[in-house]
């Protein structure tokens, strides 16, 4: 796909962090450890003995239906006395509830023409804030719902779809894509396996939240490269 400057500001980046909605294991009621259990089953190194059932529980974050979003960054891309400035705004707070009637509110303000854009979107980031949606009580908007659309009605990037060029097999990394396109890395200090011990074991949303927006920063990057276009400096970026 390929967007000009006039379009690029339709794109909206999106990255989530997610967590295990209980600090440990042992904290889940006896059915919701029966029903992890269920889960864990198909966890290879559960299944060889090399992890303990409480071990496989630190993995919780990735299921929507063990985990919950602690925070939502957005991106968008400006144009600033004619040169590109990208703009990062994250979502956060201590009830899941509360970051998503943010999110909701925030999206009621997109137009019609918005796009929203995440690597591996379409696998993870959209359907698990579709989840969470529901779990929480709340209505899904027309702009994350898939229900009875048209393909080309919906209005989804995906930067690893568009680096697989059709090939369905092909698995891609946004560090992996950031490393290829010379484009700084955002998993230095974090990266997400460790975004659960930050949150619960430090307690350091903050750390948290900056990755996040690295992580934005980065997709942005991706996405323009993949559009053969310049990619935005950090100098050239406002963190809201």
């Amino acid at each position: 796909m390929t967007l000009s400057d006039s379009e690029l500001n339709k794109v909206i980046f999106l990255d989530i962090e997610t967590v295990p909605q209980q600090k440990e294991f042992e904290l889940l009621s006896e059915e919701q450890k029966k029903l992890w259990e269920q889960k864990a089953k198909f966890d290879s190194a559960y299944k060889a003995g090399e992890i303990s059932l409480s071990g496989t529980y630190q993995r919780a974050g990735i299921y929507a239906e063990f985990g919950k979003i602690i925070c939502i960054s957005f991106g968008y891309v400006a144009l600033e006395k004619g040169q590109k400035e990208l703009r990062i705004k994250s979502i956060f707070d201590g009830s899941e509830k509360n970051l998503l009637l943010k999110l909701l509110e925030l999206i009621q303000g997109f137009d019609a023409e918005t796009l929203l854009c995440a690597h591996n979107g379409k696998e993870f980031d959209f359907p698990y804030i579709c989840r969470r949606l529901l779990i929480n009580g709340l209505k899904i908007p027309k702009l994350l719902d898939l229900q009875n659309k048209k393909s080309w009605e919906i209005k989804h990037l995906d930067t690893m779809e568009l680096w697989k060029f059709g090939d369905y097999k092909h698995y891609t990394s946004l560090d992996l894509l950031a490393n290829i396109f010379n484009i700084e890395s955002s998993k230095k200090e974090l990266d997400g396996s460790m975004v659960g011990k930050v949150y619960y074991e430090e307690n350091n949303l903050k750390k948290i939240v900056e990755y996040c927006e690295l992580d934005v920063w980065v997709l942005a990057n991706v996405f323009l490269k993949l559009n053969s276009m310049n990619t935005i400096s950090k100098a050239q970026t406002k963190f809201l």
